[in-house]
């Protein structure tokens, strides 16, 4: 290692994730923080397995299905499979490691896909070499890559290459779970012309929910209506009978008001932010003085302070028309726009950042702290939110908007910061018939 990569090493901008193999890092990351690593992750694993097999090597089936499918959480062992492979496991930062398996038959050009730099089976290359097992575990991923399917001629091409009989029978009864009997139906009919003897069998769970996901959309989209329909029985199973809207519009407000100083507190501490509840008080009775007070002007915690309350009014404005009868997943679609430009506002003001920082949604990758998840490409994240707010308008039941909107808000993670804040709305568990 030089002089120069000594220095920055020894200094905090690099680590090492193995001998010869380094990754830039900041000073200021706290000792035992992974974020960093999870955000270098497959751009390391990409590099790495090109330096060292050239273009002879993909990814398992299984993790090409789950990357096909928008599933990024970062796995603990990635399963290389490469004609240069030892058997060997490389253990990498955080217990994650890397196995090269040796895979004496290269698979066709036809069957790998290269996705963000990484070597992949195609889907339909994927859907034919994973297990029955896997397919059982990961329903919703199966389905979405199985809706990608414009009809059955390339996983016909792979099933009759080989016989494979048993896996012909697998997908054809997912694929009629799904509602797809046409190419179920063509899978079968074609084995069986063939000679090949199949038998259908449905890999997915009695218990399994299934939605009729929309041809040809983007994968991030269809990735999350299939959850939004897997998960909303679970939701409605665990929520009490939804009581409809409150007596007393006025009451009900001041009931949100009564929030404010514990929502702030909590969602600010979560943050990050060093916060008090005088602190929350004084910016709440109006006692900010930017313009004369360096503290109000400068301070991060006390400009994150001003933007919560400035963006609560214009929830607490929103949650006003919704209980005057407004759908409020038609309304939110606007008015989460003005709560991000709220929420940063002061900090704007203040010189802190960028004006650009309100424009909208981010453009870059965004990493959560010490978390195995990384969220959808930013060119993703923009097809998945028109669809989120689709979801919310067409779903009837409180409970579900209320859980899987904040929790698939998050899941997308569409803005460059402010995302926990936004997704987490004050604390309103009460019977709105006492007000």
């Amino acid at each position: 290692m030089s002089l120069y990569y000594s220095i920055l090493n020894k200094n905090g901008f690099l680590k090492e994730v193995i001998k010869g193999w380094l990754i830039s890092t900041s000073p200021s990351a706290r000792s035992g923080d992974s974020t960093i690593w999870y955000a270098s992750f497959w751009e390391f694993c990409a590099l790495y397995c090109n330096v060292r097999f050239g273009e002879q090597w993909h990814l398992s089936p299984e993790q090409s299905l789950l990357l096909h499918a928008e599933n990024t959480v970062i796995p603990a062992q990635m399963v290389i499979y490469s004609p240069h492979g030892t058997n060997h496991s490389l253990n990498l930062l955080f217990c994650t490691s890397l196995y090269d398996l040796r895979q004496r038959d290269v698979p066709p050009a036809s069957a790998v896909s290269n996705k963000n730099g990484l070597r992949l089976f195609s889907p339909a290359a994927a859907l034919v070499r994973v297990p029955e097992s896997f397919l059982n575990r990961y329903p919703i991923e199966t389905q979405v890559v199985l809706e990608s399917l414009q009809d059955a001629t390339d996983i016909l091409r792979r099933l009759l290459d080989g016989g494979r009989t048993v896996k012909a029978g697998l997908i054809a009864g997912a694929l009629r779970r799904l509602r797809h009997t046409d190419i179920a139906d063509e899978i079968v009919n074609t084995m069986r012309a063939a000679s090949y003897d199949v038998r259908e069998s449905d890999p997915f769970s009695p218990e399994q929910t299934f939605g009729i996901l929309p041809v040809s959309v983007p994968p991030l989209v269809a990735r999350i209506q299939a959850m939004w329909k897997a998960m909303r029985e679970l939701v409605i199973e665990v929520f009490p009978t939804p009581p409809g809207l409150p007596r007393s519009k006025r009451s009900y407000l001041t009931f949100v008001d009564d929030l404010y100083k514990s929502d702030a507190y909590h969602s600010l501490s979560i943050e990050g932010y060093s916060v008090s509840s005088k602190l929350i008080e004084r910016v709440q009775e109006g006692d900010w003085d930017p313009e004369h007070h360096d503290d109000d002007r400068k301070n991060r915690d006390a400009l994150a302070a001003r933007g919560y309350w400035q963006a609560f009014q214009r929830v607490k404005a929103a949650v006003s028309e919704i209980i005057s009868g407004a759908n409020a997943g038609a309304l939110v679609r606007t008015a989460h726009r003005e709560w991000y430009r709220e929420l940063f506002q002061p900090c704007v003001a203040a010189g802190l950042i960028s004006a650009t920082a309100l424009a909208g949604y981010r453009n870059d990758a965004v990493y959560l702290r010490t978390s195995r998840y990384v969220p959808p490409r930013w060119e993703a994240a923009r097809d998945a939110m028109p669809a989120l707010f689709d979801l919310l308008k067409n779903e009837q039941h409180p409970g579900v908007r209320a859980v899987l909107g904040h929790w698939m808000f998050g899941y997308v993670h569409p803005y460059p910061d402010g995302n926990g804040r936004m997704a987490r709305p004050p604390h309103t568990s009460v019977d709105p018939h006492k007000y």
